[in-house]
C-alpha cells in the first residue's frame, strides 16, 4: 500500500544522521550530499503522499501500525496519522528543510565541524517529521524532546563562543519548563483515558468523558486541566510570554539553524500541538480561557521590542515570537483554520527572511575580511550596513518579498491572506484582542520598513558594507524558491468573506483542513479588512518616511532613538533594546532563587549528609586504629608470650624426656623383660600359670609407656596435665 511509504519519510534523514556521524563526518562533501539526499528522498515521498491525499487518487489515507510497547499485558501499537493537519505539515517541513540544507552548503563552507552540522540538522528534520506523522501523543513528546536536544546542540554549535554556549543552555532550560507542563498533561490524560493514541482520544465518548466536571474535587473538568497543561508546553516551545526569553538569544547559532528552528520546525511545533489537540481544547472550553489574551499580548510585546533591536537576526527573532502570538490568539478563539494557515505561510516567509539575513551577514563578513578584518566588528549590526541593495540584488529582492509578506502587504503576499483571516475572525469575537493585534500589525510593518531601509537603502555605513558582494548561488537559489512561495501560497487560502476574490477563488485550504469553531465573518463585514490593511500600509509608510526617505548616514543616531530622546522617552527606548528587562528580572528572581536554593542545598549536603558520612568514616577510622593498637600491643604480646612459654615448656619437657622419662621407661622395660627370665630360671618349680599374666601385664605397660615417647610437645603437655589432675584428686582424697 502506497500510504506505508510514509514510514520512510522520517527514516531517510535519520539514516543520513547515522551515516554522517559514524562514517562521513570528516568528509565534508560526502556529508552534505548524504544529508541533502536523505531530506530530498523524504521530500519526494512526502509530496507523493500529500498530493495523493489531496486529489483522492490513493483513496482514504491509512497506514499500517506495529506493536510498540506492552502495557499491562496489552500491546500498544504505533501508526501514522495521515490526517489533514499532518499532511499540510508534511508538505511544508521537508520542503523548507531541503532549502535550508542546500543553503547551508554555502553558509557553513569551511567550518571545521561541517559534517557534524549536517548530522545534527538531519536528526532535527527526522524528529520534526516523526512528530508530524506518528499517531501517538507519547511518540509526539519523544520527538518533541529530541528536537529540544538538537536545538541545544545547534544553537551552541560554535561552542568556542561563550555566548553560544549560554544561549544553547538557556534555550534548553527555558523550554524544559514548558516541557514539564506538557509531560504532566500527558500523565493526566493517560490517567483519565488509559491511552495516548489519537484514535482513542478524539472519539465522542472520550471527549464527553473528559468534559465532565469535578476532576480531583475541583470544579474544572479533566479536559480543562489537560488543555492548560498542554498549552504550557506550547508557551515554552513557541516562545510565548512569559517563556519567550530564550528565542532572541538563540540567534547565537548559525543562521541556517535560526531558519530551521524559528520557521519550519521547533517553534512551529508548539502551535502544531494546539492544532493537533484542537478537539480536546474545544471540549475543555479553551476559547473562553485567557489563551487568546496571552497570544495577543505576545504579538504586541514582540513587535514593540523588535523596534529597538539593531541586530538583524534579533529583529526577526522577536518578529517570530510576535507572529506565533497571532496563531495562539486565533486558536484560543477557535479560529482553527486561520491560525493553522498562518502557521503555514509564516514558515515560508520567515525562513526566507532568516536565510536572506544570513546572506547579508555572510556578505558583511566577506567585506570585513576584504579590508583586513582588524578590530571588533559585528556583521549583524543594522547600523553598520546600508547600500547593499545595489551589490546584492537577489538577496534584496528576496528580503523585500519576505518583509512585505511579514508586514501583510495586501493582495500580493501570502502573509496578508493568513493575517487578514485571523483579524477578521478575531474582530467578530473579541474587539480588545483585535485592536491589540492591529497595533501589532502596525508595528510589524514599521520595523519591516526600518529593517529594509537600514540594510539595502542609502550608502554603506561601514567599510565592510562598502566591500560586500552577493552570496553564491547555493545560498541565493533557495531564497528565490522560498520567495515564490511567500508570494503565491496565500492564494490557496483566500477567505470566503473577502470581497470579490473570496467568491471567485475557492478556499482550498479551508476545504482540505476542515471547519473552524469560530464563526466565519460575512462578506459585507469590511471593517476588519480595512483596519488590517490600513494598519499594514500605515506602518510601511511611516517606516519609509522615518528611515527610507532620508537614509541614515554613517555614525548618525537611529531616528527612532533620537525622536524618543527628544520626547524624554529615552528610558523607553532603552527598555525596548533590553526587551523590557525580562532577562534581568528573571536573573534576579528565578535564577537567583534557583542558585540560592542550589547553594543552600550544597551547603546542607556538605554539613548534614556529608557531615554524617564523614563522621561515620572518622569513627570507623578511630575504631580501626584502636583495633590495630589492641592487636599490636595486647593480642600480639599475648601470642608472643604464650609462644615463649610454649617454647620453654617444650625445651623443659624435652630435657625431662631425655634425662628422666627415658631412663625410667628403659628400666621398666628392662624389668619387664627380666621378669620372665627370672621366673623361668630361678624358680622353675613355681607354676607358670600365675606368672604368665603378670609378665604380660608388664609387657603391655612397657609398650604403653614406649608409645608415650612420641617427641611431640602436646603429648607431653597432655601427660603432664593428667598427672597434675591425678595428683590433685589424690591430694583431696
Amino acid at each position: 500500500m502506497v500510504w506505508n511509504l510514509a514510514w520512510l519519510i522520517p527514516t531517510f534523514p535519520l539514516l543520513a544522521f547515522a551515516g554522517i556521524l559514524l562514517f562521513t563526518q570528516r568528509r565534508a562533501q560526502l556529508s552534505h550530499r548524504l544529508a541533502i539526499g536523505g531530506i530530498a528522498v523524504a521530500l519526494v515521498l512526502a509530496q507523493l503522499i500529500f498530493w495523493l491525499a489531496v486529489t483522492g487518487a490513493g483513496g482514504t489515507p491509512a497506514a499500517s501500525s506495529w506493536r510498540w510497547l506492552i502495557n499491562n499485558g496489552e500491546a500498544v501499537s504505533l501508526g501514522l496519522a495521515l490526517d489533514p493537519p499532518a499532511l499540510v505539515m508534511l508538505f511544508m517541513v521537508p520542503l523548507l528543510c531541503l532549502m535550508i540544507f542546500i543553503y547551508s552548503t554555502g553558509y557553513m563552507h569551511g567550518d571545521p565541524r561541517y559534517g557534524r552540522f549536517f548530522a545534527y540538522i538531519s536528526l532535527f528534520a527526522s524528529a520534526m517529521l516523526g512528530l508530524v506523522l506518528l499517531d501517538n501523543l507519547l511518540a509526539f513528546f519523544i520527538c518533541w524532546e529530541l528536537m529540544g536536544l538538537c536545538s541545544y546542540l545547534l544553537i551552541g554549535f560554535w561552542y568556542e563562543r561563550p555566548s553560544a554556549v549560554a544561549a544553547g543552555l538557556k534555550a534548553f532550560l527555558v523550554t524544559k519548563v514548558g516541557d514539564l507542563f506538557f509531560f504532566l498533561g500527558l500523565v493526566v490524560l493517560y490517567a483519565s483515558v488509559g491511552s495516548l493514541a489519537y484514535r482513542d482520544l478524539f472519539t465522542a465518548e472520550t471527549l464527553a468523558q473528559l468534559a465532565q466536571p469535578g476532576y480531583l474535587g475541583l470544579p474544572a473538568s479533566p479536559a480543562l486541566v489537560i488543555a492548560l497543561l498542554l498549552f504550557g508546553g506550547t508557551v515554552g516551545k513557541s516562545a510565548q510570554f512569559p517563556l519567550h526569553t530564550w528565542l532572541p538569544d538563540a540567534m547565537a547559532g548559525p543562521t541556517p539553524v535560526s531558519a530551521l528552528i524559528h520557521a519550519a520546525t521547533m517553534v512551529s511545533a508548539g502551535v502544531f500541538l494546539l492544532v493537533r489537540m484542537f478537539p480536546l481544547l474545544t471540549t475543555a472550553g479553551l476559547p473562553v480561557l485567557p489563551v487568546a489574551y496571552i497570544g495577543a499580548f505576545t504579538a504586541l510585546f514582540g513587535a514593540l521590542v523588535a523596534l529597538g533591536q539593531n541586530d538583524i537576526k534579533r529583529v526577526l527573532a522577536f518578529s517570530t515570537m510576535s507572529q506565533l502570538g497571532y496563531m495562539v490568539a486565533a486558536l484560543g478563539l477557535g479560529a482553527y483554520v486561520a491560525g493553522f494557515f498562518h502557521l503555514l505561510t509564516h514558515a515560508f516567509f520567515k525562513a526566507l527572511l532568516f536565510l536572506s539575513a544570513g546572506s547579508v551577514i555572510h556578505a558583511m563578513e566577506h567585506g570585513h575580511h576584504h579590508v583586513g578584518g582588524a578590530g571588533e566588528f559585528d556583521p549583524n549590526d543594522l547600523l553598520a550596513m546600508g547600500g547593499l541593495g545595489r551589490v546584492m540584488p537577489r538577496t534584496s529582492v528576496a528580503f523585500l518579498l519576505g518583509g512585505l509578506s511579514l508586514a501583510g502587504f495586501p493582495l500580493l503576499t501570502a502573509g496578508f491572506w493568513s493575517k487578514d483571516e485571523i483579524l477578521a475572525q478575531v474582530y467578530a469575537q473579541d474587539r480588545v484582542i483585535f485592536w491589540v493585534l492591529a497595533a501589532a500589525a502596525l508595528l510589524t510593518a514599521f520595523y519591516v520598513a526600518r529593517q529594509l531601509s537600514l540594510v539595502f537603502l542609502g550608502t554603506p555605513r561601514s567599510a565592510a558594507a562598502a566591500h560586500a558582494q552577493e552570496s553564491e548561488r547555493s545560498m541565493t537559489t533557495p531564497l528565490l524558491i522560498l520567495a515564490a512561495f511567500a508570494v503565491t501560497l496565500g492564494w490557496v487560502g483566500i477567505p470566503e468573506h473577502f470581497p470579490v476574490l473570496g467568491g471567485l477563488i475557492p478556499n482550498g485550504f479551508h476545504e482540505f483542513v476542515g471547519a473552524s469553531s469560530a464563526p466565519v465573518p460575512a462578506s459585507a463585514d469590511w471593517q476588519p479588512l480595512a483596519l488590517g490593511v490600513g494598519a499594514g500600509l500605515a506602518g510601511l509608510g511611516l517606516g519609509w518616511l522615518v528611515y527610507g526617505w532620508r537614509p541614515l548616514a554613517a555614525g548618525a543616531l537611529d531616528p527612532l532613538a533620537a525622536a524618543m530622546r527628544r520626547l524624554h522617552l529615552g528610558w523607553l527606548y532603552r527598555a525596548l533594546q533590553q526587551g523590557f528587562y525580562f532577562d534581568g528580572l528573571y536573573q534576579h528572581t528565578v535564577v537567583w532563587a534557583t542558585q540560592a536554593l542550589a547553594t543552600f542545598s550544597a551547603r546542607f549536603d556538605a554539613a548534614v549528609p556529608d557531615g554524617a558520612v564523614r563522621g561515620v568514616a572518622a569513627g570507623v577510622r578511630a575504631l580501626s586504629s584502636a583495633a590495630a593498637y589492641f592487636d599490636e600491643k595486647i593480642l600480639d604480646a599475648l601470642v608472643n608470650m604464650w609462644g615463649g612459654i610454649s617454647v620453654g615448656l617444650g625445651r623443659f619437657f624435652n630435657w625431662l624426656d631425655l634425662h628422666l622419662v627415658d631412663p625410667v621407661v628403659n628400666v621398666i622395660g628392662w624389668f619387664g623383660q627380666l621378669g620372665p627370665w627370672a621366673t623361668g630360671s630361678v624358680e622353675p618349680e613355681v607354676p607358670d600359670a600365675p606368672v604368665g599374666p603378670v609378665a604380660r601385664l608388664w609387657t603391655r605397660l612397657g609398650k604403653f609407656v614406649t608409645t608415650l615417647q612420641t617427641g611431640a610437645v602436646q603429648d607431653y603437655l597432655s601427660l603432664a596435665f593428667f598427672t597434675v589432675i591425678i595428683l590433685i584428686v589424690a591430694f583431696f582424697l
